[in-house]
């Protein structure tokens, strides 16, 4: 038990969305056209629809689901950071290391230059972020260090 929650710990939970569109970046292969990634008709796929009062459907892509299950795991990932153990500080160093791979793929890989992995990155850049942020203001509670301004 104790190594799983170790495991748990220092896995950056934005790791198995990146997995997840890299599975539908190869499955949908490397042709383009008229500068369109390959890409872009998987992530166009509408996973479902549900009519509104308005009369207009409301249609739920599956770019649209990576996003959000994205937006929830950095939730999760938040709240992971106020921790001050080591393996958080692994967990950091892991959440970068996905920040980069994503920076790398948008800038080389044509099935990455699309609008979902964009903000995907930005995602990733939040966690980063906010993880390091959340960090130092967690361990100067913890250790009590001042303010840094005459306190």
């Amino acid at each position: 038990m104790g190594t799983f929650r170790r495991i748990e710990t220092i896995t950056p939970l934005l790791v198995f969305p990146l997995i997840a569109y890299v599975i539908i970046a190869v499955i949908a292969g490397g042709q383009h056209m008229d500068e369109t990634p390959a890409i872009a008709g998987n992530l166009n796929a509408t996973l479902f629809s549900v009519p509104m009062v308005s009369g207009v459907s409301w249609k739920m892509r599956l770019g649209d689901i990576l996003l959000l299950v994205s937006l929830v795991l950095l939730s999760i990932e938040i709240m992971k950071a106020t921790s001050s153990r080591s393996s958080a500080m692994v967990n950091h160093m892991a959440s970068m290391a996905v920040l980069l791979t994503c920076i790398v793929c948008f800038i080389l890989f044509a099935n990455f230059a699309t609008a979902t992995f964009f903000l995907f990155t930005c995602i990733a850049l939040i966690d980063v972020m906010v993880g390091v942020i959340v960090s130092i203001v967690s361990a100067r509670r913890d250790f009590g260090v001042g303010d840094g301004f005459g306190s």
